[in-house]
C-alpha cells in the first residue's frame, strides 16, 4: 500500500494532524488523517486554493471541476482533477458552510459532490485507494471533524452568531445546533 507523503512537513500539517487525532483517536485511520493533515496545511496557503481564470483570481465552482473531470479523455487527470475537487469540497463544507448557505449551497451538496470524488478515486486511484474509500464513506463525518477543528477557536460575532441561529431554526441541522453549544448558545429543548 502506497504512504501518504511524510517529507517535507511543516507546523500547520502537524498541528491538523494533532487536532484530528485528538479530536476523534479512532476514526478517521492513521493514513486518512496524514491524508487530511496535508490538506489542510496545502490549502492554508492562497496558491493551492485560487486559480486565475478569465484575468480573475477565484475558486473555482464544484460543479465546474467536475464537468471538466467528466471531459477528461486522460485516466490519470481526471483522477486529478475529481481528487481536487473531493479536496476542495471538503475544506469549503467545513470552513465556510454559512458563506455558501446564504448563496443556497448547502451540507449535502458539499456531501455530495466530495464524497462522490473521493468514491471515484477509491475504484480508479493509482495510490490511496484506502484512504479516498474511507473519505467517500464517511464524509459527512469528515466534513464535522474538519469543521470541529477549525472552528475550535474561532472568534464568531453577535451577527454571525444570530445568523447562525436563524439557519438552525428554519433547518434544524443537528450540526447546527452542536455548532451553537459549542459556542455556549442554550436551545430550548423544544426546539430540537
Amino acid at each position: 500500500m502506497p504512504r501518504v507523503q511524510r517529507a517535507g512537513l511543516n507546523g500547520l500539517e502537524e498541528y491538523f494532524r494533532e487536532q484530528l487525532l485528538e479530536e476523534s483517536a479512532s476514526h478517521p485511520n492513521e493514513e486518512t488523517r496524514w491524508y487530511l493533515g496535508n490538506l489542510l496545511g496545502r490549502f492554508s496557503r492562497n496558491d493551492a486554493l485560487f486559480s486565475y481564470q478569465d484575468g480573475d483570481l477565484g475558486i473555482r465552482p464544484l460543479a465546474l471541476l467536475y464537468g471538466d473531470a467528466q471531459e477528461c479523455a486522460h485516466e490519470r487527470e481526471r483522477c486529478l482533477l475529481l481528487r481536487q475537487l473531493g479536496d476542495q469540497a471538503l475544506f469549503l463544507g467545513a470552513l465556510f458552510p454559512e458563506h455558501y448557505a446564504r448563496k443556497g449551497i448547502q451540507r449535502d451538496y458539499f456531501v455530495g459532490m466530495g464524497g462522490g470524488a473521493y468514491d471515484y478515486l477509491a475504484s480508479h486511484a493509482l495510490e490511496l485507494r484506502h484512504v479516498f474509500a474511507e473519505l467517500a464513506d464517511s464524509f459527512a463525518q469528515m466534513l464535522e471533524l474538519v469543521a470541529r477543528i477549525c472552528r475550535r477557536y474561532r472568534q464568531y460575532s453577535a451577527t454571525e452568531i444570530m445568523a447562525l441561529y436563524q439557519r438552525w431554526r428554519q433547518t434544524r441541522n443537528p450540526a447546527l445546533a452542536n455548532q451553537l453549544k459549542a459556542m455556549g448558545v442554550a436551545l430550548d429543548s423544544r426546539q430540537h
